[in-house]
């Protein structure tokens, strides 16, 4: 019984690591990604400023729903640890709802700038736009799938060990995202607005 309860932990502690270097691995690719930005955010290409297409409001309204979704996966995790199936099922399900409204805001921010003729062909500046948020956003999308994924895994075979770290990997992996919307929130839209 000891030597399953240190692989276990062996498991637990190489899973953790393993999360923690592609988490770093995602950084390097979003810094690349703001560094890319900040070179070519100026570069309108005649066309209108950056700070002129966007909606500061709807983006503020993003910030919160993705902050909210935070603090869901919080307490998602918080449930988990004390045993609770069903308020980590709700937790997550409605951490799930948040991070949805969140794409379906953005798709529709896209959708508009896309119509209005400022796609990512339009500019430099709108290119690196599209490409940090259109990025962000698909780490959003993998994330809200997961969530379902995991949603689905904890109803059929409740809070096992395995289910737990990658709920805590999931947990780590949404907390990353909206730290990388903060920054996006801050360099892209408060200082595009100003």
């Amino acid at each position: 019984m000891r030597v399953e309860s240190t692989q276990e932990f062996s498991l637990a502690e190489r899973t953790t690591f393993g999360f923690w270097v592609y988490l770093m691995s995602d950084c390097l690719l979003f810094a690349s990604l703001f560094a890319v930005y900040a070179v070519l955010h100026a570069n309108t290409f005649g066309g209108p400023s950056l700070g002129s297409l966007f909606s500061l409001p709807t983006a503020l309204r993003e910030t919160l729903i993705l902050l909210t979704s935070s603090f869901t996966a919080g307490l998602a995790l918080l449930s988990a640890n004390r045993g609770k199936v069903g308020h980590t099922i709700a937790w997550l399900s409605a951490t799930a709802l948040l991070g949805a409204a969140f794409l379906a805001i953005e798709w529709s921010d896209f959708a508009s700038l896309a119509r209005g003729g400022s796609g990512p062909s339009r500019s430099g500046a709108l290119s690196s736009f599209f490409a940090l948020v259109g990025t962000h956003g698909a780490h959003v999308t993998l994330g809200a799938l997961w969530m379902l994924f995991l949603i689905v895994s904890i109803a059929l075979r409740g809070l096992t060990p395995p289910t737990l770290r990658r709920l805590t990997c999931l947990v780590l992996f949404w907390h990353f995202l909206d730290l990388v919307w903060i920054f996006i929130f801050s360099i892209v839209y408060l200082m595009g607005a100003f």
